[in-house]
């Protein structure tokens, strides 16, 4: 394994100038996380936080035993009891076979980021993931991408989901998710990866009863070397643990909602954009009704109320279904943060350019808590290039780190162009300016003659032009079809590094490359030390 930084030339502003420490996007922020004093300051800072490391610890035991965690998991989970521990957190929904290759890459970058800070500093760091269980929109995680004949395919799983219920809520249709996995396996060459990894999956697909749980499973198989501790957000268990916090998130709903939108103003006019609509009523929280999930907003009395005033509750009523029934609230994305720092010893939050993006608004909410937004960090970005990709690239001189950048396409077309001589479209071009050169004073004489012949004349020029447009193209095809394996290695990078016009990490399933190099892939990575101060990374397999 082969890994080299890169600079990635098409990232928003935001996300550009907080790698580059600007000014006027770190002051949204509490700490700059690429400063090797901010963890010790941070460290510090947290000694006079109060966190209820036992009853946390209990409840992360109680779920990840439903999961059959590895035994580290648990040596992990008992450190968290200790008062000078701290973890280092990040998070993402229950992507079937995890989602896309960001997901593992936020792992890795979990667990790289808590090794080097227990290293330096000297104390228990350990390594979280947060499992967004109680998000509800399982279009978003019901289907994966895998390559097929050098373009993506999306495979969905059939099974329909009618309500809002929490993704932690929904149970496996088990004869669904076998077809869906089984169609999955065909389109995969078999390796000497295959078997394993499906019968690997299979297991983890029927001892899971939700897809939360099919996520957790399959990703301490993933890592099972290693001692990452999960959390599902939805867990009842866990629920419990936040009555108290709850109950403060309702009390200062009013500061934590107008300190957010009053700061997404500010970035606004600083010219950044950021994935995060919010408006000063907006309560942030939702209430779960049978299965039903609600978001709240606050009306001029002061009350509770759905977006689409499915419910009504008195701020009374709030605080006694936080105090009694904690299970029927969850956070969105403005809270959840808030709970996390809530719950947890943070030295520090790994989050995706999203993610930085909307947390840039957040410092106000953490103030209105009386807490410290922890360090933000990006997390490693990754794009894994296999020795076949390799050496197509090597065979067109062609720069992975501009592929990456900006796909293959203009360079296919210029390499097209370069077998005929001169271009057939310079020819064409050329022709096209000479005809209607030739034809102008014929054209002028129509017109002259009477305007209905001036426009049968424009007509001829017309269909004239059509007819070298039609041989242009007639030769450009012939030429695609004499040149086909040619321009196949071609749509193979693009497909590979540039795929839908993004980055590899956020389409491509880790199932590919599962099923061409095993688990081998991941638990090389995770034990090289990456930079976390450069855009990109290209990891040579």
């Amino acid at each position: 394994m082969r890994i080299t930084p890169m600079t990635l030339t098409n990232q928003s502003a935001l996300i550009d100038d907080y790698r580059r420490q600007s000014g006027r996007i770190m002051e949204h922020f509490a700490y700059d996380p690429y400063v090797g004093t901010t963890y010790h300051s941070r460290v510090q800072a947290l000694q006079q936080k109060s966190i209820d490391r036992d009853h946390l610890a209990d409840a992360l035991v109680t779920m990840n035993k439903r999961w059959d965690a590895p035994e580290a998991v648990y040596r992990n989970i008992e450190r968290l009891k200790e008062d000078h521990s701290v973890v280092v957190i990040g998070g993402q929904q229950a992507g079937l076979l995890t989602g896309p290759m960001y997901t593992i890459n936020k792992i890795i970058s979990i667990i790289q980021f808590a090794r080097k800070q227990e290293s330096e500093l000297g104390i228990p760091v350990v390594p979280v993931f947060w499992i967004a269980g109680e998000d509800h929109d399982f279009a978003e995680i019901n289907h994966i991408y895998l390559p097929e004949e050098n373009s993506m395919t999306k495979h969905k799983l059939p099974q329909q989901v009618t309500d809002k219920r929490a993704v932690s809520e929904i149970p496996i249709d088990k004869p669904a998710a076998m077809q869906w996995m089984n169609q999955l396996f065909e389109q995969l060459t078999e390796t000497e990866h295959t078997k394993n990894i499906y019968r690997t999956i299979q297991d983890c697909l029927q001892q899971s009863a939700t897809y939360v749980d099919f996520f957790a499973r399959v990703i301490y198989q993933l890592f099972d070397d290693e001692d990452i501790v999960l959390v599902n957000s939805a867990d009842p268990g866990l629920r419990a643990v936040e009555r108290d916090h709850f109950i403060k998130l309702i009390e200062k709903q009013s500061e934590i909602s107008s300190g957010v939108h009053t700061a997404l103003q500010v970035l606004n006019q600083k010219g950044y954009a950021v994935s995060l609509e919010t408006s000063p009523d907006e309560a942030h929280l939702f209430y779960h009704d049978g299965h039903d999930r609600i978001l709240l907003s606050r009306d001029h009395e002061g009350n509770w109320i759905g977006k689409q005033h499915e419910v009504l509750l008195t701020n009374e009523e709030m605080l006694s279904i936080a105090d009694n029934h904690p299970e029927k609230l969850s956070n969105n994305v403005v809270t959840r943060p808030l709970m996390q720092e809530c719950l947890f010893p943070t030295l520090a939050f790994i989050g995706g350019p999203g993610e930085v993006g909307y947390w840039s608004a957040l410092k106000p909410a953490f103030e209105a808590m009386d807490m410290d937004m922890p360090p933000v960090l990006p997390r490693l970005s990754l794009t894994f290039i296999d020795r076949h990709v390799e050496k197509t690239m090597q065979k067109y001189s062609i720069n992975a780190e501009d592929a990456v950048n900006h796909g293959t396409e203009s360079r296919k077309i210029q390499w097209l162009a370069s077998r005929n001589d001169p271009p057939v479209q310079q020819v064409a071009s050329a022709v096209r300016q000479a005809v209607n050169q030739v034809h102008k004073p014929l054209r002028d004489i129509a017109r002259d003659t009477r305007s209905d012949i001036g426009e049968l004349a424009d007509k001829n020029l017309y269909y004239m032009n059509e007819q070298i447009a039609y041989l242009e193209n007639r030769i450009i095809k012939t030429m695609e079809e004499n040149n086909a394996r040619q321009l196949d290695d071609f749509d193979l990078i693009h497909n590979a590094v540039h795929p839908q016009k993004g980055l590899q990490e956020r389409v491509w399933s880790p199932l590919w490359w599962l099923n061409e190099h095993g688990t081998c892939f991941i638990k090389s990575i995770v034990n090289h030390s990456c930079r976390f101060d450069v855009d990109h990374h290209l990891v040579y397999l």
